[in-house]
């Protein structure tokens, strides 16, 4: 058993919300899930159950008509799901078919019972149709709001919303997880590159609101694909924030995504749970595509209490329709990123080995690695760099004593400071606020919220650049490859060594030079261009020179080098040999 790491004083101690007190959600809604036997072939829809393998299911029938409840398909049609297995990826990375993928056809979600669900779980896993029943406790708390923002404003609204009142100022300069590593995933780098903006890549996020709205998320945002928003603003905050993180806009206000040019949708599990909505999310995304899980719910560690300090709190796949529906789209070839919780958890403990007696039988812990896993990325919290908007949370890429750990970690982002899209939790943006929610910014979105889509924007720049290079995009099994493999080092803090496991922070440059084979061409500059004012600002001073049919980057040209290519060229008969590989000078001689 592995000793859990409390919380203690310091830097990156406090807990993940406004002033380190946890967030306050109220009105959780737990999921009653019922696990079919498969010899019974139930099936469900609007007039009821039957069993197409004619097997006398009436007491199942009367037990639902006394108690006035329904039987719903979790993931749809029985015979859809049974024939819709993800078909097989072309190309090595592919998560390919697997024998071992749980039958979605088996798990239905009850409908009614209303505060009464603890007694009829029990009493259902008794019927002889059934393998057993468990309640899952609400992902997050949902409450009921005043009416919020429509589902999705148009862009010439927003415009009419926003007429008169101040432009945004630009605030990439605070953004410093696009910096290059260690601080950032490098996307300034990853910009220049062919694809390195997530040209061509999808990413959809599962989770619970969104303000689709918002002046900085126009440009690649495709909408609600499932789901109903739930009509609560600090959701909706939460929801556009990570929106932000991925792929905000590129242009000259606010803040700018790390994949700006992928394009963005939004998967709601209000009304139908969060299984569905990752199946069916997963459903409209293809081969190399991303599907983010921002989501988290109560643990065994505190039976499964909700807790404002969400202790204990985990990741959804150790539930078994979780599980399932993660399980079925990593097989279709679609990268899953997962919040890993804050639980301040160590997701090693025997606690997690321990199989509910309301779980199936085969059931198996996916936090052990040594188990059928799920295939999904499961993303930590780390510490940015010290003095990050004046503030210190520990050593950079340390622990945030929130976030969950162990061995079944694969990458961490930003736990705090993270600046983007939205509002501070449940109140106006606290780096711009003011009357339109659609031009809110926070400075302070934090939490694995906030490190996972950090991982997914990497990823999604990385799919681009392969795509670019006629390259098959990773598969789910590559990509948690790559992120081990490469990255920047979880380091040590005070209290949480790095032996407490949440992984390296992405390393976009890093991984290109494993992912795409490279070759080092040479020959004569035949023109230049000196970039005295490169944008976004953040980006390095650099002498373009031309070469072989294409422009050759030279980042920050020591002022000699510079003097020396202006000198060649100005005296008219240049004599500038550069080694370069892909587009990036590596050599460089000036005769004369």
């Amino acid at each position: 058993m592995t000793d859990q790491a409390l919380p203690g004083q310091g830097p990156g101690t406090a807990g993940p919300g406004p002033d380190g007190a946890g967030f306050t959600y109220q009105g959780a809604e737990p999921e009653l899930i019922v696990v079919a036997r498969a010899e019974a072939r139930l099936r469900a829809d609007t007039q009821g159950v039957r069993s197409a393998s004619g097997a006398d299911i009436s007491a199942l029938n009367m037990f639902l008509s006394d108690e006035q409840l329904a039987l719903e398909p979790v993931f749809g049609s029985e015979e859809r799901t049974r024939s819709a297995l993800p078909p097989q990826p072309e190309g090595p990375a592919g998560g390919g078919r697997d024998s071992t993928l749980p039958d979605l056809s088996l798990f239905y979600r009850v409908r009614g019972g209303g505060d009464r669900t603890e007694e009829l779980t029990a009493r259902l896993a008794a019927l002889p149709e059934i393998e057993t029943a468990y309640l899952k406790p609400g992902t997050v708390p949902a409450r009921t709001a005043p009416h919020g923002a429509p589902a999705k404003a148009r862009p010439e609204e927003a415009k009419r919303l926003k007429e008169g009142a101040p432009a945004t100022p630009d605030f990439t300069g605070r953004q410093g997880y696009l910096a290059p590593a260690p601080e950032g995933v490098d996307a300034y780098w990853a910009w220049q590159r062919p694809g390195g903006s997530g040209q061509h890549v999808t990413v959809v996020d599962v989770e619970g609101a969104w303000q689709l709205g918002h002046e900085d998320l126009a440009e690649k945002l495709a909408g609600i694909v499932v789901g109903n928003p739930v009509q609560d603003i600090a959701w909706r905050n939460h929801g556009t924030a990570v929106l932000g993180v991925i792929g905000g806009d590129r242009d000259e206000k606010g803040i700018t995504g790390i994949a700006p040019e992928a394009v963005t949708a939004a998967a709601s599990f209000q009304g139908i749970g969060s299984a569905a909505a990752i199946h069916a999310a997963a459903e409209r995304l293809s081969h190399g595509d991303l599907l983010l899980i921002e989501l988290h719910r109560p643990g065994p560690r505190f039976d499964f209490e909700v807790r404002d300090d969400q202790r204990g709190y985990i990741a959804v796949e150790w539930w078994p329709d979780d599980f399932a529906a993660i399980r079925w789209a990593t097989s279709k070839g679609v990268l899953v990123v997962e919040a890993a919780g804050n639980g301040g958890e160590s997701l090693d403990d025997a606690v997690y080995e321990r199989r509910p007696d309301a779980f199936p039988e085969w059931w198996r812990n996916p936090f052990n690695p040594s188990n059928q896993p799920s295939g999904a990325i499961l993303v930590g919290a780390g510490a940015p760099p010290p003095g990050t908007h004046g503030r210190d949370h520990g050593p950079d890429r340390s622990r945030l004593a929130f976030s969950n750990y162990g061995a079944r970690l694969d990458a961490q982002g930003w736990g705090r400071e993270v600046t983007t899209t939205g509002g501070f939790w449940d109140r106006a943006g606290d780096l711009q606020g003011g009357a339109e929610e659609i031009a809110w910014y926070t400075d302070t979105f934090s939490g694995t919220s906030s490190a996972s889509p950090v991982v997914v924007g990497a990823l999604a720049s990385l799919q681009g650049i392969l795509k670019a290079a006629h390259l098959a995009p990773m598969g789910p099994e590559e990509a948690r490859e790559v992120l081990r493999r490469t990255g920047s080092p979880q380091q040590d803090a005070p209290g949480r060594p790095a032996s407490q496991r949440i992984g390296n922070r992405p390393d976009i440059k890093a991984a290109v030079t494993q992912l795409v084979p490279s070759s080092v061409g040479s020959g004569q500059a035949e023109r230049y261009w000196d970039e005295l004012m490169p944008y976004p600002r953040e980006l390095p001073p650099r002498l373009r020179l031309f070469v072989a049919g294409a422009w050759r980057n030279l980042n920050h040209p020591a002022p000699e080098v510079r003097q020396a290519v202006h000198a060649a060229f100005a005296g008219g008969r240049p004599d500038v040999r550069v080694w370069y590989s892909d587009d990036e000078v590596v050599g460089l001689v000036v005769a004369g």
